[in-house]
């Protein structure tokens, strides 16, 4: 194992090249697998699962649901779509593989959590009222609101209908914490929105950083218990690995607010600054706010208002002069100090380790 995947740090690179994928035939190298090769590995073992349980739905739900992972356009032909990134499912099979379980039986797991990805994306494009992802329009842009909703709520209810039918002895826990996981989620984002609608200077950095954990760490702890959990590990490693998940996802979403703010919209497939212009509160934001600083009180006067044309990059350079940049990354590298810690508590072997290093590496160096 290198240095850099011990302690991998959250910068967030210029642009560059990005690798391809691995064909999905490529055997693994004789040292650690890169990120690039287990994501492709996850994608190849959980979308035969995904799309099957995507086509026992009705066919107008079906239709919402295919366009949603990229496999078909809004008129029904077929697409090579971007179903995305797969670190989810990724996270349960490597997290199977730590602990010593063969990475097959976990696969229907892995969809789950998919599944269950994807029907929260579906919502919250819906409440957020975001036009674009992955490089093409939302669903419900496409669809309609309720068309939408209805397609989320139905990968939520084929997520669970995997983990009831799967005959793992792992698969009852593991629904129960799949459904757990849920409710945060909803909690969280339920928290996310009310704070959309309150004043700039009565939001707290302990709230959106629970409401943070609760949307994003949920899920990929959940995703890496579930592996621990189809793996046979004892209740200690199973919390150590979510623990490790959870850690890992605030450190995701400090650099995806990051992201949100800066990055190259050719690279994210949405709007530069667009949760500026919608006035969110990201963690970048909040901790410009609550800095005390001169650009926190002009950030504060520029949220209390509507935005106006000429706003944006004024308010870009209040975030980041009042701290908010720099904040956001270094927390993020203290998140994955975090992480590494529980993640070694359970999986002291680096070698064993490395599958869930590499992608937790990954979701820190994510270029803008």
């Amino acid at each position: 194992m290198t240095e850099t995947r011990q302690s991998p740090l959250p910068a967030v690179e210029g642009p560059g090249p990005e690798p391809g994928p691995a064909p999905a035939e490529r055997d693994d190298p004789p040292d650690a697998p890169e990120a690039a090769v287990i994501l492709e590995r996850a994608r190849t073992s959980v979308d035969p699962g995904l799309r099957r349980a995507v086509a026992s739905l009705p066919a107008s739900i079906r239709r919402v649901a295919r366009y949603h992972f990229g496999w078909e356009h809004a008129d029904g032909t077929p697409a090579v779509g971007n179903a995305g990134k797969a670190i989810r499912p990724a996270l349960v099979l490597a997290a199977a593989a730590a602990l010593g379980g063969p990475r097959t039986s976990a696969v229907r797991a892995a969809a789950a959590v998919e599944l269950v990805h994807n029907f929260t994306l579906l919502h919250d494009d819906v409440m957020d009222r975001d036009t674009t992802r992955r490089h093409r329009p939302t669903a419900w842009a496409v669809f309609g609101d309720a068309d939408a909703i209805l397609a989320g709520d139905s990968l939520q209810a084929l997520a669970h209908r995997l983990l009831a039918g799967d005959p793992h002895p792992a698969s009852s826990a593991a629904a129960v914490r799949l459904a757990d996981c849920v409710v945060e989620l909803c909690a969280g984002q339920q928290a996310d929105t009310a704070m959309e609608h309150r004043s700039p200077d009565d939001i707290t950095l302990d709230e959106v950083l629970a409401t943070a954990e609760a949307k994003t760490g949920a899920l990929l702890g959940c995703a890496c218990a579930l592996g621990a959990l189809y793996a046979g590990a004892d209740d200690t490693d199973v919390e150590a690995l979510d623990a490790f998940g959870r850690e890992a996802g605030l450190a995701f979403q400090f650099i995806d607010d990051v992201i949100g703010i800066w990055g190259d919209p050719r690279r994210t497939g949405k709007p530069a600054g667009a949760d500026l212009i919608t006035r969110k509160k990201s963690l970048p934001v909040v901790a410009a706010l609550t800095s005390g600083t001169p650009a926190a009180a002009e950030l504060a006067e520029l949220y209390r208002g509507p935005y106006q044309d000429g706003d944006l990059e004024r308010t870009v350079l209040a975030v980041e002069r009042a701290g908010g940049r720099d904040w956001a990354q270094q927390q993020a590298a203290d998140r994955m100090a975090q992480a590494l810690s529980h993640l070694f508590r359970a999986v002291p072997d680096p070698e064993a380790a490395e599958g869930l290093l590499s992608l937790a590496e990954f979701v820190t160096r994510r270029n803008m």
